[in-house]
């Protein structure tokens, strides 16, 4: 499997995505609709427009993985177009609030001190 580290960002495409898409659609649209590096080892996830399926797009550093997952019942939590850009980026908590099927709009961060480099 892959590590993903303090360093490797998530990003989540707003809106829906089609879920018949593989490697090849996928990292197109991160590179065209996400104006992002498909290539640079961080986590892009994509939900269908029921948003019962999620798939996630990572490179490794030789290939690509398509990780998917299809929920039985319930829906993710997923921003829609009208709300926000064209991509949110996530923390890794907020991936695993999200996978574990927590609405990150009714939750809250509290405030306390994380140091992050401005990029």
């Amino acid at each position: 499997m892959f590590g993903i580290g303090p360093a490797t960002r998530i990003y989540l495409a707003v809106g829906a995505t089609d879920m018949r898409k593989g490697f090849n659609g996928l990292h197109g649209l991160v590179g065209d609709r996400l104006q992002l590096e498909p290539r640079s080892g961080h986590l892009f996830l994509f939900c269908n427009q029921s948003r019962n399926r999620l798939k996630i797009l990572f490179w490794d550093g030789n290939g690509l993985w398509v990780c998917a997952k299809r929920l039985e019942r319930g829906r993710f939590s997923w921003p829609q177009e009208e709300t926000q850009g064209e991509r949110v980026r996530l923390t890794h908590e907020e991936l695993t609030l999200l996978l574990g099927g927590i609405d990150l709009e009714r939750t809250r961060a509290k405030n306390w001190y994380r140091y992050e480099k401005k990029t």
